[in-house]
């Protein structure tokens, strides 16, 4: 189950970040509606890597679209 807090919470932050854990962002609500995210930082760098990973990704499928495709055996002989 989501952990969402009012942001009024952030006075007392301490507690708001002990709940913060890998796997377990602590969302922020400001006037009632979904505004902030804490999460952990391994959680974020593993978004930031999956956007990169994607990113590359879509790059050479765009490559192999434009420049045509390698054969396995091609692959092979670089």
């Amino acid at each position: 189950m989501p952990n969402i807090k009012p942001i009024s919470d952030l006075r007392n932050y301490s507690d708001v970040l002990k709940d913060v854990d890998e796997g377990s962002p602590v969302f922020l609500t400001k006037n009632g509606r979904g505004r902030y995210a804490i999460v952990d930082i391994r959680d974020y760098e593993k978004d930031q890597a999956m956007k990169t990973l994607m990113t590359e990704l879509e790059k050479g499928r765009q490559a192999g679209e434009t420049h045509g495709w390698l054969s396995a055996q091609d692959v092979r002989a670089i």
